[in-house]
């Protein structure tokens, strides 16, 4: 928790607390400390294969390691991208040239970067099957299996969804589809660090990550492939990362990246989501005292140890946002109410919510940096908030 002055307020502190994790993260010291010599002096274009460029190749193939280690992988199975969201066009895009079928599958509860280009992919000539969640926001093996023909090129479900943290049955999916041949990509993204991953206990074939999730920087992704599996690469030019994805390398960033993924599997490995998931309930208990009414998107147990999407009635998600944002405290709500794009999220709503308890839903995910102290500063402002401003921040329907 920070603390800064507050102009309108005269001397009085305004502290900042910030439980956005799910959206981005501030950069690890570690990470940025690892970073600095490749802004500075180790400048070389890792291609060139004197001093210079040497100097640059062997921290970037380290940092393939660091990440590989976090998936229980070997450093060949790893390409690096500049997004998650370009690893997961990489994976879906990628396949198709390679693959016998027309036909995809995905989940109602994607991430955009997955639904959008798949039902991109729709207007292409594609066939896509959209699969249905429950009402906890999980799909049924079942349900896959049933999808399936013989002419499926790919199956696209997530591991963790960013906006509830529900965990999908991955592993049982991964099988469903592996029975019948068809590759199976899960983006991992809200996943890494958060939770063990090992893409042989999965059973991927394709897994998509992203660095500033976990203490890295933006702007560097991953995607792992496992061996075998052919892709068609998006980017031509160069050649680099195994052909698949030309350009020079972003070697700051996927330094930087493989010091986040070190730096995580040491949090993780010391129990770090065990002490989030406390301080988690905590927040939850907390807002449950205060409005009685709020009700838990996703389960109780098979979600991520440091997300907490709740649905508040009568109170609008964005206007909660805006008003304890003057408080030093930053989440994010259920819906997009702005830009004139009023539409709540279409994930909450796959989930059966309606649209009003979509707009009344809002999502706090925690970080590394967050104490109990946090904790408590978040359920004192809200309740000031309550008590000063309920008027302004109940919901009215977007128009």
């Amino acid at each position: 928790m920070e603390k800064e002055k507050d102009p309108a307020a005269g001397t009085e502190p305004v502290q900042r607390v910030y439980l956005d994790h799910n959206a981005t993260t501030p950069v690890d010291s570690e990470v940025l400390e690892a970073m600095l010599p490749f802004l500075k002096e180790n400048w070389g274009n890792p291609s060139s294969i004197h001093a210079l460029g040497r100097a640059s190749r062997t921290p970037l193939e380290n940092a393939r390691r660091q990440v590989a280690q976090m998936l229980n992988c070997t450093a060949r199975r790893i390409l690096f991208t500049g997004s998650g969201s370009e690893a997961d066009n990489l994976a879906i895009r990628g396949i198709l040239p390679c693959r016998p079928g027309r036909h995809l599958i995905t989940s109602a509860v994607e991430h955009p970067a997955v639904l959008q280009t798949c039902l991109g992919l729709g207007r292409e000539g594609y066939e896509v099957t959209v699969l249905p969640v429950d009402g906890q926001g999980r799909v049924c093996p079942e349900s896959l299996a049933e999808a399936l023909r013989p002419d499926t090129a790919l199956v696209s479900i997530m591991l963790a969804n960013n906006e509830t943290g529900t965990l999908q049955p991955v592993a049982e999916l991964a099988a469903v589809a592996r029975r019948r041949k068809v590759p199976f990509h899960t983006d991992a993204v809200q996943a890494l660090g958060k939770i063990p991953l090992d893409v042989e206990e999965l059973g991927v074939d394709l897994l998509s990550l992203s660095a500033h999730k976990i203490g890295g920087p933006k702007g560097v992704g991953a995607l792992y492939v496992r061996s075998g599996l052919e892709l068609a690469p998006l980017i031509t030019g160069g050649g680099q990362e195994h052909g698949l994805r030309s350009g020079t390398e972003n070697v700051a960033g996927i330094v930087g990246f493989g010091k986040a993924c070190e730096v995580a599997l040491r949090r993780l490995n010391a129990g770090e989501m065990a002490r989030l998931a406390h301080l988690r309930d905590r927040l939850e208990a907390g807002i449950c005292y205060l409005l009685p009414d709020a009700r838990r998107n996703g389960p109780e147990e098979d979600r991520l140890p440091n997300t907490l999407n709740l649905t508040l009635p009568e109170i609008r998600g964005e206007s909660l946002v805006l008003s304890l944002d003057r408080r030093g405290v930053f989440f994010s709500s259920g819906s997009a109410c702005k830009s004139g794009n009023p539409e709540p999220s279409p994930a909450l709503l796959a989930m059966g919510l309606s649209v009003e308890e979509a707009h009344c839903a809002v999502r706090f995910s925690l970080g590394t940096g967050n104490s109990a102290e946090d904790i408590d500063y978040v359920l004192s402002a809200l309740e000031k908030t309550l008590a000063e401003t309920r008027s302004a921040i109940r919901f009215v329907s977007c128009r």
